[in-house]
């Protein structure tokens, strides 16, 4: 990457716009209601109307694809996701999750009304474990890490940045999912991302941390 990655702090959740000289690469949306402060970073940054050719979801969840519909409806934007969350954007039904604390059963609460303003959507691209993905100076690997949501994914940059989705957060330190579709994928997944040898963690909510810290995620 010829910049540092623009993180864009939505308030709930991060995404983040990957730029080289001639591409950007933008890595999840927000939610529906974010669009206007979206649009406008984007704009800001000289991304849009014609320079984002590329949005990959680190899962499928309202809060990371919110704006896939409105992007591939005004700018025509190629949407790429794990085809084992596919399904949940065409139909716009949340999987079922276990929760773990107050904030897991907060999100829950929170998931269940914001979902409504969530527009469906088909994405352009079905991504899979280990796809490599290059596009006018800027190369990513796709890991797949179920868990969260069997679609996750996490994003490696050639320079050592990692992008994890919910997979980690860092609210307050660098910890595992509140909401799990499936434990023991999970615990597969942070074994992987721990051998992922990046320097940085750039997760979906929370600030970015050290890849030394990931080594004390556990669920």
């Amino acid at each position: 990457m010829d910049k540092e990655p623009l993180v864009i702090d939505l308030g709930f959740v991060n995404v983040f716009l990957l730029r080289s000289r001639d591409s950007h690469i933008l890595i999840d949306t927000g939610a529906a209601r974010d669009w206007p402060d979206l649009e406008r970073e984007l704009v800001e940054a000289g991304c849009l109307p014609d320079k984002l050719k590329l949005v990959v979801l680190t899962h499928g969840d309202f809060d990371h694809a919110g704006n896939c519909a409105e992007l591939q409806k005004k700018y025509g934007t190629k949407i790429a996701m794990h085809k084992g969350d596919a399904e949940m954007v065409r139909t716009g039904v949340l999987v079922k999750r276990k929760s773990k604390g107050i904030i897991g059963r907060l999100l829950l609460w929170i998931g269940g009304r914001e979902v409504k303003g969530f527009t469906t959507f088909r994405p352009d691209i079905l991504l899979e474990d280990g796809q490599v993905i290059s596009s006018n100076g800027l190369t990513v690997k796709i890991i797949h890490t179920p868990g969260h949501t069997k679609g996750s994914i996490a994003i490696l940059t050639d320079d050592g940045r990692l992008f994890v989705g919910d997979t980690v957060s860092n609210r307050t330190r660098p910890s595992g999912p509140p909401l799990i579709e499936d434990e023991e994928g999970f615990n597969k997944s942070i074994t992987v991302l721990k051998q992922s040898n990046a320097h940085m963690v750039y997760p979906g909510h929370g600030k970015p941390f050290p890849f030394s810290a990931l080594q004390s995620v556990t669920e």
